[in-house]
């Protein structure tokens, strides 16, 4: 199937004009033959805030006006995406990304590492990894800095999910993530991993751009530009990354990257406090 990072600016605070842009390329990328678009973190509100009092009101709740909106844009163009928001519950909320599909609201993910950055700095973290289960395959997000946690992803692999979608908003001085994060995460895993980083400059930060669609051989088979707004496309076939038993000669070289693990010599990764 075809998918897509879509590689943005993004409009700090501009909710209603970062949606319009969004829906938008939905049209676009489904006139293209697109079955799946990821877009990058916080692309409904921005990213960097610099306090809760800036950043809370731009939340809302899932499901909610944007989610309402996306999800009819999806079912008129026959497409599925996952975008990024602000999720509100209460008086806290979450940097969330939500997966819709022509079927409805499907899933959502709330980032589980935050960082001193942005506006990470305020919200809460995520306490779950889900996979959800959809017609195109089974897909799992993480969110920027959670791609730096190879535990994260693993769980997900073992969980089933084929493709690992990765909103992101990764600023210049972290070209690791496209140089060497998602390939890693891929073929470690052998999945499909779809990053949509964004472009443009906000609150002084520049952003890097490089989306990247990768195989679950950690093969790159698209990648963005630095500072130009496009869809990043290629097909993939998730089902492939279901072959975790690699035969190259029969009795003589081969590898399970599940059954091969020795999870009993592990237990130093589960610890909560290292010194």
């Amino acid at each position: 199937m075809l998918v897509a990072a879509a590689q943005i600016n993004i409009t700090l605070g501009s909710k209603g004009a970062n949606l319009e842009k969004c829906l938008k390329l939905i049209g676009l990328a489904a006139g293209q033959g697109v079955k799946l678009v990821v877009f990058p973190e916080c692309n409904l509100t921005g990213y960097d805030f610099t306090s809760y009092e800036q950043a809370f009101p731009l939340s809302e709740k899932v499901p909610g006006e944007s989610t309402g909106i996306l999800i009819g844009a999806c079912r008129d163009y026959g497409i599925a995406v996952m975008v990024g928001l602000l999720e509100r519950q209460e008086e806290r909320f979450y940097n969330t990304a939500v997966l819709i599909t022509p079927e409805g609201l499907q899933g959502v993910y709330r980032k589980t590492h935050l960082l001193c950055l942005g506006v990470d700095r305020f919200a809460s973290k995520g306490q779950e990894l889900p996979v959800f289960r959809t017609k195109l395959g089974k897909l799992a997000a993480l969110i920027c800095y959670d791609q730096r946690f190879p535990e994260a992803a693993r769980v997900l692999a073992l969980k089933g999910a084929q493709v690992i979608l990765n909103p992101a908003n990764l600023p210049e001085g972290a070209e690791a993530y496209a140089n060497f994060l998602n390939r890693s995460r891929a073929c470690e895993n052998r999945v499909f991993i779809i990053s949509a980083n964004r472009i443009g400059e906000e609150s002084g930060v520049r952003y890097l751009g490089k989306s990247q669609i990768v195989d679950y051989s950690g093969k790159v088979l698209a990648e963005g530009g630095k500072s130009v707004e496009e869809l990043v496309k290629a097909e993939i076939i998730p089902d492939k990354s279901n072959l975790k038993h690699v035969i190259n000669r029969p009795g003589e070289y081969e590898y399970d990257i599940f059954n091969d693990r020795r999870p009993e010599l592990y237990s130093t990764i589960v610890e909560k406090n290292i010194k």
